[in-house]
């Protein structure tokens, strides 16, 4: 049973085991005496305590977990030995070395580079994280912006916010792909004293070049090393063919990883840029009253402020789409700034009531056409039996709106008073006999509302014009009713009752408010109109409509025979024998003409049926 310790390093809390910490504060302290006499000794120490710190926190899965000498010792093997790196100015002498370095390979991060921004060092930082000048990427987010109509200066606010900022000497290296050991530490640092106005790619190619020396130092050892012994410890360090195979297979699932991360980011953005302008088209117009978005009042017979409904939509929609675009940035990049739980929590509860405010307004706007009332208005049409009656419809210079009639819809004019009005095309007519002396007409007004006696005022308030004349009757095209009564599905049915005997004809323009079928018992369809109908029980009688023929024409030749049917009659050839019958169709006989053709030979037959 070993005792535990508990630290604070670099301000992070850890637990950890007494040797482990006996062997991490041996480390520690040689490093300190290893820079000494080192300009910026303090930064530096607390540089690579940072980046202990940093290391640490990867490998310590909870708070509890306590840090042992494995993880000590792999801590140790990333960052070197203090004896390992020769930290002062003799590094870059041309003596050979009897020292090695001993380094990871490096991980790029990224990072926002404030040592060379203009805005919030995004564009800096990507530059060293895709390994391109930071002046083409500025150009290319110009670029984008412009072509994107500003999509992309939503993106940009959004890595400002989300991507971290290299503030620590550890994260600027991480953010350059180079190795933070104690070397790039304190070489990071020294040069910074050196020159502070240097920018961040002086750096890099200083840092090149001092690894280029010590590389070219490196190689004079190397070749004091034994060869055998050299050729051995490469053998040993080698990787094997299934390794290398496992890293392409891991590379191309990389790969695969960072194009799901794009695309998902890609719909994230434009869904959240789509509700953007969503919210300030609609709602923001709803709040100033801009013209043109009267219909979508109209519409809304629950009455629920837009701005609200637009309010609600963009987060219950878009929250939804930010953590897709936050999933695909954080696949992108693996140190990517976490938005805190606070946030997190924040934004789901946002995220509930707005959908909680959803479906109380969609129940509210549900339940204005939970229920349906209708109105009647019934007016006697003094028509008899053997009169002639003709219907038309009324024409309107304000509603009479082309192609609009057949779709059943509504829009909002005005009438002739110059009030504003919803005027609907919602206008059906069926035409029933009835038994009585005379006829009638039945107007029936239907409306919805959220109970019966909502939806029979509306119904009350709904304006349908015709009129009746000696033998005329005039229907409107269009049914209108005030904008405060919203739209509730008004329709008008307009029912006319015509006594048996009467003949009536309906002109071309009451096609459009004829069913196509005998739908609804009408017994006059849309195909009946200019024309002269007689009216019999539950059922009409065209007068003037064309005597249906059927033409045949049949002509059928063979080697020795040939059959021939017209409207002139039947000739049948059979060998040299040959069998005309011409007799003209009369439109109403039974009889028929019945031909067999057998061994005794051809026989022809009137047949009676």
């Amino acid at each position: 049973m070993n005792k535990t310790v508990n630290i604070n390093l670099a301000g992070i809390f850890f637990h950890i085991d007494e040797d482990a910490y006996l062997k991490l504060q041996r480390y520690l302290e040689a490093i300190k005496r290893s820079f000494t006499d080192s300009q910026g000794r303090s930064e530096i120490i607390a540089d690579i305590e940072s980046r202990i710190a940093e290391l640490f926190s990867e490998r310590v899965q909870h708070d509890k977990q306590v840090i042992r000498l494995k993880e000590v010792d792999e801590i140790i093997a990333i960052m070197g030995q203090p004896e390992d790196y020769l930290v002062d100015d003799e590094i870059f002498e041309d003596d050979p070395k009897t020292s090695y370095r001993r380094s990871s390979s490096p991980t790029k991060k990224l990072y926002r580079d404030m040592d060379n921004s203009y805005i919030g060092g995004v564009s800096a930082g990507l530059g060293h994280y895709l390994g391109i000048d930071a002046l083409w990427i500025r150009l290319l987010w110009i670029l984008l912006s412009i072509g994107s109509g500003g999509t992309f200066i939503f993106i940009y606010i959004l890595f400002w916010v989300l991507v971290p900022e290299a503030k620590t000497t550890a994260e600027k290296l991480m953010m350059t792909g180079e190795p933070v050991n104690i070397s790039n530490i304190e070489k990071k640092i020294k040069d910074g004293f050196d020159n502070v106005t240097d920018t961040v790619t002086d750096v890099a190619k200083n840092v090149k070049d001092s690894v280029s020396e010590a590389a070219k130092n490196v190689s004079d050892v190397a070749k004091n090393v034994d060869v055998k012994k050299q050729a051995s410890s490469i053998k040993s360090s080698s990787r094997t063919f299934f390794d290398t195979l496992g890293e392409v297979i891991l590379f191309f699932f990389k790969v695969f990883a960072k194009f799901i991360g794009i695309l998902l980011m890609i719909i994230g953005a434009s869904t959240l840029i789509g509700l953007i302008i969503g919210l300030f088209s609609i709602g923001v117009a709803d709040i100033i009253h801009i013209p043109g978005l009267d219909i979508v009042d109209i519409v809304n017979a629950g009455e629920t402020p837009v701005w609200l409904i637009s309010l609600l939509t963009f987060f219950a929609v878009g929250i939804p789409f930010f953590f897709l675009f936050y999933l695909g940035l954080k696949i992108l990049i693996n140190n990517l700034k976490s938005i805190g739980n606070i946030a997190k929590f924040t934004l789901l509860g946002v995220w509930l009531i707005s959908v909680i405010g959803l479906v109380v307004a969609g129940i509210r706007q549900a339940s204005e056409h939970a229920f349906d009332e209708s109105v009647l208005e019934k007016k006697e049409v003094n028509i008899k039996a053997t009169d002639t009656l003709y219907v038309k419809m009324l024409t309107n210079d304000f509603y009479n709106t082309s192609n609009f009639r057949h779709s059943h819809g509504f829009r909002i004019g005005q009438n002739e008073n110059g009030e504003k009005t919803i005027y609907s095309s919602d206008v059906t007519l069926i035409v029933r006999s009835t038994t009585d002396s005379i006829g009638k007409l039945i107007i029936d007004k239907n409306a919805d509302g959220r109970s019966y006696e909502k939806a029979r005022e509306r119904a009350k308030n709904i304006n349908y014009t015709y009129t009746i004349d000696e033998d005329e009757i005039y229907l409107g095209s269009f049914l209108t009713t005030d904008p405060k009564n919203k739209f509730s599905d008004q329709e008008v049915t307009v029912v006319l009752y015509l006594p048996e005997g009467t003949i009536v004809n309906f002109s071309k323009s009451t096609k459009s408010v004829l069913h196509f079928s005998r739908y609804n018992n009408t017994i006059v369809t849309s195909r009946d109109v200019d024309q002269y109908l007689k009216i019999l029980d539950s059922d009409i009688e065209c007068l003037d409509c064309p005597e249906e023929t059927f033409d045949v024409d049949v002509d059928i030749n063979d080697d020795n025979s040939s059959l021939k049917i017209n409207d002139e009659g039947v000739e049948v050839k059979v060998d040299s024998s040959s069998l005309s019958i011409k007799r003209n169709a009369i439109k109403g006989s039974t009889e028929s003409v019945k031909v067999d053709l057998d061994s005794d030979g051809l026989s022809v037959k009137s047949v009676d049926e």
